[in-house]
């Protein structure tokens, strides 16, 4: 009589159900079993019972079809004149933005006993983050290539486990590297409306940078929330950021003043930013 119970709730618990999504090793299974668990979520079908162990990855879940080389080994083409620079472009936003997924489903299974809105919240940046892919995987395939066809790095994976408790995660992975998104995302923008050929491409970074600010903000209250729960902390994101990766605010940065803004960023935090 107590087995039957038991093994439903393993069954029917949310953070097994996205662990398995998480951990998936193609993109078709992974985005299968996040529909799945993402609908139960939506339709209040799912327990919140804490696990005992939560898995520190060794390695990420796209191993298996992307050949991982160091970041500065990575192939780049800045002439975007060419089909091989275009795809070249598309295929490192089809991995930033299928990394992003990992991302969000790593929170979402890592932190638990948080308040409900958080795993509202970081399910929805999940869902964005596989329609982005999406979009941007099929442009990629009009050329002829798929993901995975161009060698990757684990720079974002890496991130992810070197931030294991909540502030520095929210510091480091919306907060700083998805920010300096917002920044590079509208630089990109800037340069490809200038080249014939590229306004399908513009049009998809378009609509990633609108909505990759919301995943900042997101990202900015889960941040804010985590440093309210602790006394006498000093919430100092610089010091968190540097303290992970030191030397990371570089010098003569563009900075998205305005998307930063609506992500949550305060006016002295952008001064600062701005006199690195």
């Amino acid at each position: 009589m107590f087995i039957i119970p038991m093994v439903q709730l393993i069954m029917n618990n949310f953070f097994n159900k996205v662990y398995s999504a998480l951990r998936a090793t193609t993109p078709q299974d992974k985005f299968n079993q996040f529909a799945i668990v993402y609908k139960e979520f939506l339709d209040d079908k799912l327990e919140f019972s804490s696990q005992n162990n939560i898995e520190v990855f060794t390695k990420p879940s796209f191993e298996n079809f992307c050949n991982i080389l160091q970041a500065k080994q990575v192939p780049q083409n800045r002439n975007f004149v060419s089909n091989e620079g275009k795809y070249t472009l598309l295929h490192a936003v089809a991995h930033i933005e299928y990394s992003a997924i990992d991302l969000a489903l790593d929170a979402c299974y890592r932190f638990q006993n948080m308040p409900k809105e958080f795993y509202i919240d970081w399910m929805e940046v999940a869902d964005d983050e596989i329609r982005h892919f999406n979009m941007i995987n099929e442009q990629l395939e009009s050329y002829g290539i798929k993901y995975g066809d161009i060698p990757v790095h684990q720079g974002l994976f890496d991130a992810c486990m070197k931030t294991l408790e909540l502030i520095p995660r929210m510091a480091l992975i919306p907060r700083y590297m998805e920010a300096n998104g917002l920044d590079a995302n509208a630089m990109m923008i800037e340069r490809l409306s200038k080249v014939k050929g590229t306004q399908e491409i513009v049009k998809l970074l378009k609509v990633i940078l609108e909505e990759e600010v919301d995943h900042v903000k997101k990202g900015d209250r889960w941040y804010k929330y985590g440093c309210s729960q602790k006394e006498n902390f000093s919430c100092d994101y610089f010091k968190i950021v540097n303290s992970v990766y030191p030397n990371s605010f570089k010098t003569n940065k563009h900075i998205n003043i305005a998307a930063r803004k609506a992500a949550g960023f305060s006016e002295e935090e952008i001064e600062q930013l701005l006199q690195y």
